[in-house]
């Protein structure tokens, strides 16, 4: 890996053999989010989905952004942050259209704050301290995943990054949709080496014909069944487990604080 340097950041370490230039980042300083790189997620299968909320984003003032999980109505929730958004996850507030139930479009489809194709998409990140109870994940995804027959033309998901259980991370995509063609491939499961900082990087070199996925500058998927050739938008987010099984997690007792925190997240081009 050739280093990167970023004026008053830690530096990018990115692949060798070519020359790189960075053409989208969020360093996280701060204090509040930056609304023209990011959105929240709050809809899920074109309805508004209690898991997830606009709270619990912090800055620590050192260009962190600090994702936490937190209390509403009696249960745990968290936030979702994206640069565009899906079609089929926008809430349909008019849900007749001549006299009939509405089928298409859900809802008002938003002007994406960002979307690209191929190059090299980072995070460095320190994860939350019990994810048996909530994950985290780095992302892209396609706002049109599922809508054609052909995976390369309507954009896949691309798990450069999700944390399920303490020490352990998990790379891979998943494309088809999310219905009855719903397929992964590249999906690996691996253990996390520990840092001296508790920080660690992933990254995603997205070509044409190739996903090359990283964790802490070493590869560990490479993938090249159906790959996307449209643009993606990017994905910082965190879920209490239980929503997808309709068991959501209750808080019980004393609320307990746990946070995604994120440096940084840098995406760089090739230079041709």
């Amino acid at each position: 890996m050739k280093k990167y340097e970023v004026e008053g950041h830690v530096p990018s370490y990115l692949p060798e053999g070519c020359e790189w230039k960075l053409v989208w980042n969020d360093e996280f300083d701060g204090p509040e989010l930056d609304e023209s790189k990011w959105g929240f997620r709050l809809n899920f299968w074109g309805k508004r989905f209690p898991a997830f909320t606009t709270d619990g984003i912090r800055f620590d003032g050192n260009s962190n952004i600090e994702l936490h999980r937190v209390e509403k109505n009696g249960y745990y929730v968290s936030p979702h942050l994206q640069t565009g958004a899906n079609n089929f996850d926008t809430a349909n507030d008019d849900p007749e259209q001549w006299g009939k139930m509405k089928i298409w479009p859900l809802g008002k489809i938003e002007k994406p704050k960002f979307m690209h194709r191929f190059g090299y998409y980072e995070c460095r990140c320190k994860f939350q301290k019990d994810p048996e109870t909530m994950w985290s994940a780095f992302w892209t995804q396609s706002p049109t995943i599922g809508g054609a027959y052909d995976p390369e033309w309507c954009g896949v998901e691309s798990d450069i990054m999700e944390c399920f259980h303490v020490g352990k991370a998990t790379t891979g995509n998943i494309f088809g949709g999310y219905g009855a063609q719903c397929k992964g491939s590249g999906r690996v499961y691996y253990d996390l080496k520990e840092t001296e900082d508790g920080y660690h990087t992933f990254g995603m070199h997205w070509t044409p014909e190739k996903y090359t996925f990283y964790c802490d500058g070493e590869i560990v998927s490479e993938d090249t069944l159906h790959v996307s050739q449209v643009p993606q938008f990017i994905l910082l987010t965190t879920e209490v487990q239980g929503y997808r099984r309709f068991n959501p997690k209750k808080v019980e007792g004393e609320f307990v604080d746990d946070a995604f925190i994120v440096d940084y997240v840098r995406v760089f081009d090739e230079v041709k």
